[in-house]
């Protein structure tokens, strides 16, 4: 039985890989079309999004299989419990990257000095996602503790860029909608990293029990 729970276990790591690897490619791609402007590629990262949701039902059942099956108990139990609160964040950080690609793929963006910001938003929320599902699989808290702090980081991004948008609207460089759709991109850029923020607090509720919300 214990060897059973711990193949299924291992399945749902690879997957659990596998949907992170998505959607930090998701993430990456979402800068590299906002610079170009690509409407095509922003096209496929809204499709991608149709991946991310297949994979985000593939884990959730695998998770109820091992309930059903295993009946894990104590902190086996609370792997698995935690497996399908990340997939949750995990799906709407795809959508937030289409999100951001449909902003692209409708408007024409000249860039602004704001983008260097959101250059380094999209690396620090997809290095988070990176990171905390590298904390669950290794049972990493302090990396689990790491993603959390990076928080801090993006919002402080986010401040930034409202103030490099705010210049841009004074200087005449933007024009109000533009300099609108630019604050979108920020803050589904934030949204992300808070997404990425509860799927790390899950990690360390999955290593010793105790979760921020509690």
């Amino acid at each position: 039985m214990r060897e059973r729970f711990e193949q299924q276990m291992e399945i749902l790591h690879t997957e659990l890989i596998e949907l992170g690897a998505l959607c930090e490619q998701a993430i990456g791609r979402t800068y590299e079309v906002l610079l170009e402007g690509n409407q095509r590629a922003a096209e496929e990262i809204i499709k991608k999004d149709q991946v991310v949701d297949a994979k985000e039902r593939e884990i959730e059942d695998l998770c109820f299989r091992i309930i059903l099956q295993q009946q894990p108990v104590a902190r086996d139990l609370r792997q698995v419990s935690a497996a399908l609160k990340m997939i949750t964040d995990m799906e709407r950080i795809g959508d937030q990257a289409a999100d951001i690609a449909d902003i692209v793929k409708v408007t024409s963006l000249d860039v602004p000095d704001a983008s260097i910001r959101l250059k380094d938003m999209a690396k620090a929320t997809a290095s988070m996602v990176t990171k905390c599902i590298d904390a669950y699989v290794k049972q990493d808290l302090n990396l689990a503790r790491e993603v959390i702090d990076s928080d801090d980081i993006v919002d402080d991004l986010f401040d930034e860029v409202k103030d490099e948008i705010l210049q841009g609207m004074r200087k005449g460089i933007t024009t109000d909608v533009q300099s609108l759709d630019y604050l979108m991109i920020a803050k589904y850029y934030e949204r992300i990293g808070d997404h990425a923020t509860n799927i790390a607090e899950w990690v360390v509720y999955s290593i010793n029990g105790h979760h921020k919300g509690e």
